[in-house]
């Protein structure tokens, strides 16, 4: 049985747990790009690296993975010293990893729904919808979300089936309409300001943008779940992006 991209992403995250050295063959070290920027890059082997974290006893689960092209984009939970929930693209170039972005937050919830970050349906349908759900996204994002025309929300949005998994939502489009507006005439407190990538598999689309949360820099990936051409699912990690001067690569976050 041929092997998955996702297969491989899924190994080798599941090594930082088990410290097993086989699965980072997929990686690239030679050619690999970090976009965390906290993550030292090339001073330490990944094998080494996951050997020694896997002694802190980690857990690791990937919730739902996608590939889309060279690229591959998963929803993990993780406990370090915390609970988190985090996104992971990994990009492919010759059947190896060769560059890695991700987007990782302290796990919260439940929310008003009493839904938690990571449940819900975790695979892909709709394949041949990949493209114009793509589409649908990307124009929902830089038209309500970046430039915050809300009027147009439920031209996007299912009103009748939207599910949220954000941890100070829940469902309906009423509240993600008053989470999105601004208050008094000031700054809106999710300000997203720019679209950096989507990526698609089926009818589960993710999109990573740039923007401000609360005032602070910050990094937004939101997965959507798409049926009959619109948003019925959402799950979403906001990261604040650290100061140029803390990074500890020159490689930016996106």
């Amino acid at each position: 049985m041929t092997t998955t991209k996702k297969d491989q992403i899924r190994a080798l995250l599941k090594s930082i747990e088990t410290g097993d050295p086989g699965p980072v063959a997929v990686v690239n070290e030679a050619k690999y790009i970090q976009h965390n920027p906290q993550t030292h890059e090339g001073s330490e082997g990944l094998a080494t690296l996951f050997k020694r974290l896997s002694r802190t006893e980690p857990r690791v689960n990937m919730v739902r993975a996608f590939e889309d092209g060279d690229f591959v984009f998963a929803h993990m939970e993780y406990d370090f010293s915390s609970r988190k929930i985090c996104f992971e693209v990994f990009r492919f170039e010759d059947h190896r990893a060769v560059e890695h972005w991700d987007n990782i937050q302290e796990r919260l919830g439940p929310n008003r729904s009493g839904r938690s970050m990571v449940d819900g349906p975790t695979e892909a349908t709709d394949h041949e919808l990949t493209e114009s759900n793509r589409t649908i996204v990307q124009s929902f994002v830089e038209a309500v979300l970046v430039n915050g025309q809300l009027d147009c929300l439920r031209d996007f949005v299912d009103a009748e089936a939207y599910t949220e998994h954000n941890p100070h939502l829940g469902d309906g489009v009423s509240l993600l309409r008053s989470a999105l507006a601004a208050k008094d005439g000031s700054r809106r407190r999710i300000d997203y300001l720019r679209v950096h990538r989507v990526l698609a598999e089926g009818n589960f689309v993710l999109c990573v943008s740039e923007g401000n949360y609360g005032g602070v820099h910050s990094a937004f990936y939101d997965l959507f779940r798409l049926a009959n051409g619109k948003v019925v699912e959402h799950w979403d990690t906001t990261e604040k992006i650290a100061p140029r001067s803390e990074w500890k690569n020159d490689n930016g976050k996106f």
